[in-house]
């Protein structure tokens, strides 16, 4: 693809046209100014001025709005028994967010895991004290927040999340209970497959093992469940629930003041949560791959039932802009574009009330996309934050 046209830009003026931007509501073949790094305008129609970027009849969208990935940790441990240095870790990291188009990242660190000694908690404290330093030092492309995933049927999952919240804010707080007969593993059949084969246990290993997790689950899953929660919201703190099932478990976690439903694994439980105003994020991977790895609701038919709000990167960073025009592009269901990339970039903007971002319109910062479609694919070529072009 050309590179952009660009000549004798102004200082602090970045004007793009020729596009077709993706508004809230429609989309229009029009140019867009910036200034200061936020939106000033948007115009029908083309111009034809001193430094202004040609799009060439590509896509100028919002930046995306990633509230859960998991994607930091393995640049932390590349492989097992390796600790990579905390900070180039994390600036890999972030290269990979914004040349995927997401650029504001809510990075979920775990606290609590259903194996004791595991690579995920010995890097928790490493991670959060690499984001935090490189936010202070200011070196990342994309804005990272902090998203603790809290395993609730781990022994010491409280004590180490009021740990870090004396020295940490975080944005966003998720609550899950990986236990057998709990949730995504609500069949023990798939729960014996899944950890059987990631840890290579014998039966009587699996056997001991699913016998601890459901005493650790039966001792601290409510009580740890209901102290989060109670923090949170005494700290306005937004919250989601994980892997609700049933109508109990949604109306549980509504109950608890969760806005965010992630990755219910059946309509029921999905259609329950939208119903209740909670915004029910699927994962985008499965829009891409056509379906849940784990045998679970397809996020395909949850747009088919106009219960879809918000899209989750999760594991694959690149799966998210794919999976939003995937999306729009589906006859199953009545997402247009605009509907569909609000999935990626102002439904979990609102979700977490980012009033600033999210959405173009005028006054709003200038987190932006531009990029064309190649064949199935769609081809990022440039990315701003704050009217920064950063990719």
């Amino acid at each position: 693809m050309p590179q952009p046209r660009i000549i004798n830009a102004r200082e602090n003026i970045v004007i793009l046209t020729n596009a077709q931007i993706v508004l809230p509501d429609e989309v229009i073949n029009g140019t867009l100014t910036i200034d200061q790094g936020v939106i000033q305008s948007i115009d029908q129609g083309g111009v034809n001025l001193p430094g202004v970027i040609d799009c060439q009849g590509g896509y100028v969208t919002p930046g995306m709005i990633e509230l859960h990935t998991d994607n930091m940790e393995k640049h932390f441990t590349p492989r097992p028994g390796v600790a990579w240095p905390g900070i180039q870790a994390f600036k890999v990291h972030d290269a990979q967010m914004i040349s995927a188009g997401i650029t504001t990242v809510f990075d979920a660190v775990s606290i609590g895991d259903v194996i004791e000694g595991s690579e995920r908690l010995n890097n928790l404290t490493r991670m959060v004290a690499a984001l935090t330093e490189s936010k202070a030092r200011s070196l990342s492309r994309a804005e990272h927040l902090l998203h603790l995933r809290c395993e609730v049927s781990h022994a010491d999952t409280l004590e180490m999340f009021l740990s870090l919240m004396e020295g940490n804010t975080a944005q966003l707080v998720s609550v899950m209970d990986h236990s057998p007969g709990q949730r995504q593993f609500a069949s023990l059949e798939k729960y014996r497959q899944y950890y059987q084969g990631k840890y290579k246990l014998s039966d009587s290993e699996l056997a001991s093992f699913i016998e601890r997790q459901t005493e650790a689950s039966r001792q601290y899953s409510d009580p740890y469940r209901k102290a989060i929660c109670a923090l949170c919201n005494q700290r306005s703190i937004p919250l989601a629930s994980h892997d609700d099932a049933t109508q109990a478990h949604v109306d549980e976690s509504h109950d608890l003041n969760m806005v965010v439903a992630e990755f219910p694994t059946t309509a029921e439980a999905a259609i329950a949560a939208h119903k209740k105003g909670m915004f029910v994020m699927m994962g985008a991977p499965n829009v891409v791959r056509g379906g849940s790895h784990s045998g679970n609701i397809a996020a395909y038919e949850l747009a088919s039932e106009g219960v879809l709000d918000i899209l989750s990167s999760d594991y694959y960073p690149a799966s998210l802009l794919d999976a939003a025009f995937k999306i729009a592009e589906l006859d199953s269901n009545d997402y247009d574009l605009s509907a569909a990339v609000s999935l990626v970039t102002r439904n979990p903007a609102d979700a977490v009330k980012l009033k600033d971002r999210g959405r173009i319109e005028s006054g709003a910062q200038a987190d932006l996309i531009w990029s064309n479609r190649t064949n199935d694919h769609i081809h990022i070529e440039h990315v701003w934050k704050a009217g920064k072009r950063v990719y």
